[in-house]
């Protein structure tokens, strides 16, 4: 158990979560711009659709837990869009339609209803549809070989508009974007490096290199 309590970050999806710390992962992105501000929990399961989700809501989330997260991040629907299989069983998940095959068209249908049901619930929510699709050469640049998980391009990508959300705290409420939260232990100390003036010593503990993602954080291009 460690003592220091700080706000806790839960992404909780399928498989696009659980592989979010590999090859330049946006999971991994988030962890490291949130250095000592706060603890990003990794809650993925591969091949998991929704209705698996549900099914352990509770479980990955306890009402009676003692300390709730600051911010959750919500990501299925990669797998609900599958075409469905004759037996009844495997991911798939229907809007309202029968016949679904996973393609962008299908993704975008999915994507829309997604957007649609955050909002009518008043969440934040991310149209990553239409995000990846501005990038030229999309297909190739954001996603692995698989054509469905991100490559380090995509990753980039999710990671800025989560950002973008952030940046807009909601009245009344502590905003959670990076450069607003207090950074733990970052008072002086004798014991950090010494500076060039021979008197002082370098204090790194606001320092967080995100000079590989600045190309793409334009929002926040001036605070950096």
């Amino acid at each position: 158990m460690v003592a220091v309590e700080r706000p806790r970050f839960v992404l909780f999806g399928s498989s696009i979560v659980q592989l979010s710390y590999i090859n330049g992962g946006w999971g991994a992105i988030l962890t490291h711009i949130y250095a000592r501000k706060a603890d990003i929990l990794l809650r993925g399961y591969n091949g998991w659709n929704s209705r698996r989700a549900l099914q352990v809501l509770h479980q990955v989330f306890p009402k009676d837990a003692s300390v709730r997260p600051a911010l959750v991040i919500v990501y299925f629907g990669g797998n609900d869009s599958v075409a469905p299989h004759p037996s009844g069983l495997g991911p798939h998940v229907p809007l309202q339609e029968t016949g679904v095959v996973r393609t962008n068209e299908t993704s975008r249908e999915y994507s829309e209803a997604c957007i649609e049901l955050a909002r009518e619930m008043d969440l934040k929510v991310v149209d990553l549809w239409t995000a990846i699709q501005q990038k030229d050469n999309w297909k190739e640049a954001c996603f692995t070989s698989d054509g469905i998980h991100f490559s380090a391009e995509g990753s980039k990508i999710v990671v800025n508009e989560i950002l973008k959300i952030l940046e807009k705290a909601d009245e009344g409420k502590p905003s959670l974007h990076w450069k607003s939260m207090l950074t733990e232990f970052a008072e002086n100390s004798p014991y950090y490096a010494v500076s060039p003036n021979g008197r002082d010593t370098l204090n790194p503990s606001e320092h967080v290199d995100i000079s590989r993602y600045v190309s793409l954080f334009n929002p926040m291009r001036s605070r950096l």
